[in-house]
């Protein structure tokens, strides 16, 4: 059996699977784009993901579902409209066989840039009165 290449891009994963599943890959990839458009997309645990000042999310293609990965906290309504798509772990399985809702994947990903952005200043504060020098410019 020959061995696979792991991917080493977003696109070079997607290459990985059939095109119906290529396709929804890529309109969650434009989706978390747009939704964080300063993120750079990087490959981590051999899956997409998306970082800004840290991972903002990790998405992944399974035989049945489109995995959404850290678990989602902190907006009780997002949590709420995320509930029926919670897998064991609390991370988001959405089924390949219903549309894929991204509209609120667009919301998860906003909230994780939020997130990801309020930790990063507070962060860059911690550091800034432990040195007494002012945390570093973005």
């Amino acid at each position: 059996m020959a061995k696979t290449k792991k991917p080493t891009t977003i696109d070079g994963y997607r290459s990985q699977f059939p095109g119906d599943v290529r396709a929804v890959l890529q309109d969650v990839r434009a989706t978390i784009r747009r939704a964080a458009p300063d993120a750079e997309e990087v490959i981590g645990y051999q899956m997409p993901a998306f970082r800004q000042h840290g991972i903002l999310v990790y998405f992944a293609a399974w035989k049945s579902h489109v995995g959404l990965y850290p678990p989602i906290s902190g907006d009780p309504a997002i949590e709420k409209a995320v509930a029926r798509y919670a897998g064991p772990k609390g991370n988001l399985q959405f089924p390949l066989a219903e549309p894929m809702p991204l509209a609120l994947i667009e919301r998860v990903v906003r909230l994780r840039v939020k997130q990801d952005t309020a930790k990063a200043t507070a962060k860059r504060g911690k550091r800034s009165k432990a040195t007494g020098k002012p945390g570093a410019p973005k």
